[in-house]
């Protein structure tokens, strides 16, 4: 508490001697960005919402194999990889729910839900040029999202949309291929936009093959001044090899290796564990404006997915058909109440309601040489999820704002045993779980804000963890829940070039979903008793020009996140975890990005990342050490004849050489939690692109 108090009277003072000064010209402030997330649309500095963005260019600072750098730059959200392909994010929270995959944050591209209806997220199935911007939430979303804690990232198209084809082509370490290529054509009435992406590596350790081939179509039409109407398709055909966490010693001796063979179980290598992945999304979206203040956003999709899973213990088949809809209904009405003497006062209310179906069907086999062998078992599942929402949004004289918002949601799933008779069925309701969110921002003299907002989460347990790995159908699982208090101070100084966010919360997290593994790897969950996470969030930016040979561009944005989380009351069996730090959570992480770009084209690219020592379990006997990455990227990239734009650049990654685990194995049996990221690594891109000019 004396920290937060102590930043508050910072803000307090520097808002008081920086009010002195005059404003400078428009072009220095900072630019604004649009806030999308719950039907705000507004700039940032007029939001509610505690949101960031990275947009496709500025977070192109790496060989673009992952999206790991990018979203590691933002305060209170973190992206590990344990191997090319197998992505975790966590926004605000642990990994404990996520051996693998993306579980408890919400994901939608264009409007379609990413996540499926049992709450797993493939997010690895987008490749970089599926977006224009990808808008991170950070908190409880389930006053309109519905359920999940973990917060809620939107993956948008067309913001930047005009009409040309670009080709991008990037070669380097461990054999890496990735070439990406788009064409955008048609007219402001009505966008297209066609992409592809081929990626490839050997990967840093044994059995780390990657490969991916995505390709998406994106479609917008505006059949009159009342009605638009979007589709989107999203296909990805993804395999990538899993090599298995190793223990302290096995990671000392050759991060490189592959989990070697132990007991019963084989190596990785011998069991050719891999994961052969398909997805395809598709949906399209109508907006209506009925009247000039009132419209309506309905949005229908359809998705399947197809998982294949050799792994060490046996051998999985999924298949996961989903599909649902979203309708929002939304009024505006400017009012006539006087605020500080303006009537320049909004009023905006929304209502609407999700619905999510999936008919699952999960079959385990035992693994005979990286193929299906004798039936284990063979279980559907039928899952649904729904909620009902509705929101409103007041503005008083753009200084003051308010959004308050509230859903109902139930969540319903059946288990059917088919191999074994009778058929063996077991369900589970989670249902009446109301989720609120009041969320209130005062804007003061000279750019200085204050915002506060209190939400509740719940997060009922996914497919994943219902049915997890070892086979064991567990409805016996309890949802999450819990209470987010936060406060954000943000400030603009020296004429507008340096903004400062700083954010502190605290969430008590309810019955949390906890992993475990087995001597096998296969991993099971149990509800923790509660976690009480503090956290203080901070966020930077600087710009300035110098003139003389450089262009315009010198900035520097520097994000720190402490946290401070810990087990309340938790005792499994004999132990006693009450009080413990709460594994996968690093207490310190700071990233630093540097750019500077001359007149001549010539640019570079400065990151640095760090993390504090990370507990690998709950007892707080395990731990990954502390780890700090530089990478560095230089290039030149050129506008030819205004329509062309030519660029080429080299870069390396992980320059101190740092020998360190990313997407450690939390809780594991036997202690096996390293998986190696790749150490020093380079790569050289090159990128063409041609612009139309559009049409009138």
């Amino acid at each position: 508490m004396k920290k937060i108090a102590a930043i508050i009277l910072f803000f307090i003072f520097t808002s008081a001697v920086y009010g002195q000064e005059e404003t400078t010209d428009s072009t220095k402030i900072l630019d604004e960005v649009t806030i999308k997330a719950f039907e705000q649309n507004k700039s940032s500095r007029n939001s509610t919402a505690t949101v960031k963005i990275i947009e496709f260019n500025n977070g192109d600072r790496n060989n673009k194999t992952s999206l790991v750098n990018g979203f590691n730059t933002v305060a209170g959200v973190r992206m590990e990889e344990r191997s090319p392909g197998s992505y975790r994010i966590n926004i605000r929270g642990s990994s404990l729910r996520s051996p693998f995959g993306v579980r408890n944050v919400k994901v939608y591209w264009n409007s379609i839900p990413l996540t499926d209806p049992g709450g797993n997220t493939y997010f690895n199935q987008l490749a970089w040029n599926n977006f224009s911007s990808i808008e991170i939430f950070k908190g409880p979303a389930g006053s309109m999202y519905g359920a999940g804690t973990g917060g809620l990232i939107l993956v948008n198209n067309f913001d930047t949309w005009k009409p040309g084809a670009s080709l991008e082509y990037i070669t380097g370490s461990y054999n890496l291929q990735n070439i990406f290529t788009s064409v955008s054509f048609g007219k402001k009435e009505n966008k297209n936009q066609i992409t592809y992406a081929h990626n490839q590596t050997d990967g840093y350790r044994v059995q780390t093959k990657m490969r991916k081939d995505n390709f998406s179509w994106q479609s917008q039409l505006k059949l009159s001044d009342k009605q638009e109407l979007s589709a989107a398709v999203l296909f990805s055909n993804m395999f990538y090899e899993t090599p298995g966490a190793l223990t302290l010693a096995e990671f000392t001796a050759n991060p490189k290796a592959a989990r070697p063979a132990a007991g019963a179980f084989p190596s990785s290598v011998d069991a050719k564990a891999a994961i052969y992945q398909k997805n395809i999304t598709a949906g399209f979206t109508n907006v209506y404006h009925i009247n000039s203040s009132f419209k309506n956003s309905t949005t229908l999709y359809g998705a399947f997915s197809q998982i294949k899973n050799p792994a060490v213990r046996n051998y999985e088949r999924r298949n996961e058909p989903s599909f649902g809809g979203r309708t929002v209904f939304i009024f505006n009405k400017k009012s006539e109440i006087e605020y500080t003497g303006q009537k320049e006062n909004t009023f905006q209310l929304v209502g609407g309601s999700e619905f999510q179906q999936g008919y699952f069907n999960t079959q385990v086999s035992k693994n005979k040489n990286g193929n299906p062998d004798t039936l284990q078992t063979n279980d559907d599942i039928d899952y649904t999820a729904y909620n009902f929402f509705l929101q409103g949004d007041l503005s008083f004289a753009k200084k003051l704002f308010i959004t308050t918002g509230i859903s109902l949601n139930k969540t319903k799933v059946n288990f059917s045993r088919l191999s074994e008779y009778p058929v063996l069925q077991q369900s589970r309701r989670y249902k009446n779980e109301l989720a609120p969110r009041i969320s209130v921002k005062k804007l003061f003299e000279n750019d200085f804000s204050v915002r506060a907002t209190v939400s509740r989460g719940f997060s009922p347990p996914t497919v994943g963890e219902l049915l997890p790995s070892t086979g064991v159908i567990s409805t016996e699982l309890e949802a999450e829940y819990g209470w987010n208090y936060e406060m954000t101070l943000a400030n603009r100084f020296f004429h507008n070039r340096l903004d400062i966010e700083v954010t502190a919360f605290y969430f008590k997290l309810n019955n949390a979903l906890v992993q475990r593994r087995d001597l096998s790897g296969a991993d099971f969950f149990v509800n923790a008793g509660d976690v009480q996470q503090k956290s203080i969030e901070l966020n930077t930016h600087y710009s300035k020009s110098f003139g003389k040979g450089f262009k315009h561009d010198f900035i520097i944005n520097v994000a720190y996140t402490y946290n401070h989380f810990r087990y309340g009351s938790f005792i499994k069996g004999v132990n006693d975890f009450s009080g413990k730090t709460v594994p996968s959570v690093p207490a310190n992480t700071l990233s630093a990005l540097a750019d500077v770009q001359f007149k001549n084209g010539i640019y570079s690219n400065i990151t640095y990342y760090s993390a504090s020592k990370i507990f690998l379990n709950d007892a707080n006997t395990a731990s990954a050490e502390p780890y700090h990455l530089l990478g560095c990227r230089a290039g030149w990239g050129k506008k030819l004849q205004s329509k062309y734009k030519i660029n080429f650049y080299a870069g390396v990654d992980n320059l101190l050489n740092e020998i360190y685990s990313l997407g450690n194995d939390i809780n594991a049996a036997a202690n096996r939690f390293y998986n190696a990221a790749p150490t020093r690594n380079y790569y050289v891109g090159l990128s063409f692109q041609w612009i139309k000019s559009i049409k009138k």
